[in-house]
């Protein structure tokens, strides 16, 4: 369910641009979509998470931008300028609190040695890095309607791609015991390949 409420305004404006092939109007309903999917999530669970809060600003920013000025270009920086946010937060996490925010997010179902957590951060820095750029790259040399594909299934075929290389990476540290021991345990046999 709650996936489904975070892809709700992307998918609204894929619908709308197909059916229109306006990306301006596309624009224009994808702004209530987003402003709907914020107040519902905060109806649904009494909190919205930063990412949709940032996301809804900019959506606001430069979705306003693109409507008023009749101009794509400004939406279509929306992506790349969210993921270098996005990166830039991961990187910048240790500083504040001490603690990369992956493990922020996952430690209440994972334990693993800080090291992993700071590869694996570091590895969400260089994604979000990544995505950002290749936004930049599909807009700048693709026509349009290629790039509203990409920004619907080749966007989220990517994550998808990153989040099962993720879990490959995250099996390496799990214990194998069975599950009797505590996940991220630092008995002497697993040290070695905690510095992996």
């Amino acid at each position: 369910m709650k996936m489904l409420i975070d892809f709700l305004p992307i998918a609204v404006f894929f619908i709308v641009y197909q059916w229109t092939k306006d990306i301006v109007i596309s624009t224009a309903v994808l702004i209530p979509a987003t402003i709907v999917q914020v107040l519902f999530t905060w109806w649904r669970y009494r909190k919205v998470e930063r990412m949709h809060l940032v996301t809804l600003a900019l959506v606001i920013l430069l979705g306003g931008a693109t409507v008023l000025m009749g101009d794509g270009a400004f939406i279509k920086w929306k992506p790349t300028v969210v993921n270098w946010l996005f990166a830039a937060g991961f990187l910048l996490s240790p500083l504040i609190g001490g603690k990369p925010l992956i493990q922020r997010m996952m430690e209440k179902n994972l334990s693993l040695p800080r090291p992993v957590w700071m590869r694996l951060n570091l590895a969400w820095v260089g994604f979000f890095i990544v995505m950002g750029a290749v936004n930049v790259f599909v807009f700048m040399n693709f026509s349009e309607e290629i790039w509203v594909d990409f920004k619907l299934f080749g966007m989220l075929g990517l994550t998808l791609l990153f989040i099962v290389i993720q879990g490959v990476y995250l099996a390496r540290h799990l214990p194998r015991d069975g599950g009797s021991g505590p996940p991220g345990d630092q008995r002497p046999s697993s040290r070695k390949e905690d510095q992996s």
